[in-house]
């Protein structure tokens, strides 16, 4: 076999090996280890390009914001800052048409801002939001797929633990990707809002609800005590990467630090749970680090294999256009969201089109997002959408099964679909405040 072909089994293999179960890494590395080993008839190669792989993602500075960002987003969600968010904007939001749904994408979007998590905000709000949303009369199935739809707002708004993966991928700066992040994901958060106003006037039979009688307003000083803590990370974090303050390590300890006092002052966090907040930090950064290892092990493999450079030849000799390999790439991975996640994805198809979209001149920050936000629309599809897993298997209500929560998640995808269409038309969306 051509180490072209030999490559392509890998990839082949590597997906059925994820589909079977294999743990993501495993299936990665095994298959690249391989491949090389049989492209190159030398198995020692094969071994040194593993020992490099590892040095490499180990040694890595800024391999530093992975632990502490995620450290941060553990911190905070202990801290109750995601329930102090959704009250304040169910308060201006209840006494519009939809306005639970609504306050809960603009309390997601904040939320993101500071944990990075999807699974976390699915997590959070399926607990706050859905029996709100219920005890007002709304569709079972909206109410979780407001919450399925906006839960993917922690992947794109930053600190995003997969911008970071993406940012080793490409080898980009992980402070460019955050804030090539911010306008893609308000942008996503606004028309979730605008999506669901339309909503409850074209199909309000989906939407449901009752009207919410005029509550007491919350005083400021409630609202002020409620949102500043959110609005001080949001202000160390994101202000100090883009004013050249502080690098992302020291934007992701700053943020830290600050999440620690905060919990502390609210009394939410003991020397119990900080250390358990610790471990469980370090239980995620060891399956990180891991990934991506064998990332860096399977896009040494492609390049050994040739397969870039294949790819380009096909789409330069069938005269493709920039949206024809587009529309290619947004096909590829939306198949595959049905099934794999969002980070099998992502260490799959960018590797293989990384040199084709940098000898298009175009600009690896821009596909960073569009990767990610195409990759994301797999949190809601079937038969794999772990969002839709993670709010099913949190709420444990038998009136809600799974089914509702992808048909409730369909429209939102479909959202996501248009603003991926926007970020693609134009760059300059992903780019804007660089």
């Amino acid at each position: 076999m051509t180490p072209v072909e030999i490559g392509l089994l890998s990839i082949v293999a590597i997906i059925v090996l994820i589909y079977l179960g294999v743990y993501i890494p495993i299936a990665l590395g095994v298959a690249s280890f391989v491949a090389i080993w049989l492209i190159r008839d030398n198995v020692d190669l094969s071994f040194a390009l593993l020992k490099i792989a590892i040095g490499d993602s180990a040694m890595e500075y800024t391999f530093a914001t992975i632990p502490l960002f995620t450290f941060m987003g553990l911190i905070v969600s202990k801290a109750g800052l995601g329930a102090d968010i959704y009250s304040v904007m169910n308060q201006g939001f209840r006494r519009v048409t939809g306005g639970i749904g609504m306050a809960t994408v603009g309390a997601n979007a904040a939320f993101a801002a500071v944990t990075g998590s999807s699974i976390a905000s699915a997590s959070v709000f399926s607990k706050m939001s859905v029996p709100e949303m219920l005890s007002f009369d709304y569709n079972p199935r909206f109410a979780v797929g407001v919450v399925a739809g906006s839960s993917v707002l922690g992947m794109i708004i930053p600190p995003s633990a997969m911008l970071i993966i993406y940012s080793f991928v490409a080898e980009q700066s992980v402070g460019e990707m955050f804030l090539a992040g911010v306008v893609p994901g308000l942008l996503l958060a606004a028309a979730y809002v605008g999506a669901i106003w339309v909503m409850a006037r074209l199909t309000p039979g989906f939407v449901g609800g009752t009207k919410v009688e005029p509550a007491t307003l919350m005083p400021w000083s409630e609202i002020a005590v409620r949102t500043l803590p959110t609005v001080a990370l949001i202000v160390v974090v994101l202000g100090g990467i883009y004013t050249g303050w502080t690098t992302p390590v020291e934007a992701g300890a700053a943020g830290s630090a600050l999440g620690i006092v905060i919990a502390a002052l609210r009394g939410r966090i003991n020397l119990k749970s900080f250390w358990e907040t610790v471990i469980e930090t370090g239980h995620i950064t060891a399956a990180i680090l891991f990934l991506i290892t064998a990332a860096s092990m399977y896009a040494r493999m492609l390049g050994i294999a040739g397969l870039p450079n294949a790819l380009q030849d096909i789409l330069a000799a069938n005269d493709f256009s920039f949206f024809g390999i587009m529309l290619i790439l947004v096909l590829l991975m939306l198949f595959l969201g049905t099934i794999l996640d969002t980070a099998s994805i992502i260490l799959i198809v960018v590797p293989l089109f990384l040199p084709l979209i940098e000898g298009m001149g175009l600009s690896l920050v821009w596909f960073g997002i569009v990767a990610v936000v195409a990759a994301e629309i797999g949190l809601l599809t079937p038969p794999l959408g772990l969002s839709c897993f993670v709010i099913k298997a949190t709420l444990d209500d038998d009136r809600i099964a799974l089914k509702d929560v992808f048909l409730g998640a369909l429209p939102f995808a479909f959202v996501m679909l248009l603003v991926l269409i926007l970020l693609i038309r134009f760059p300059a969306l992903s780019l804007a405040i660089l």
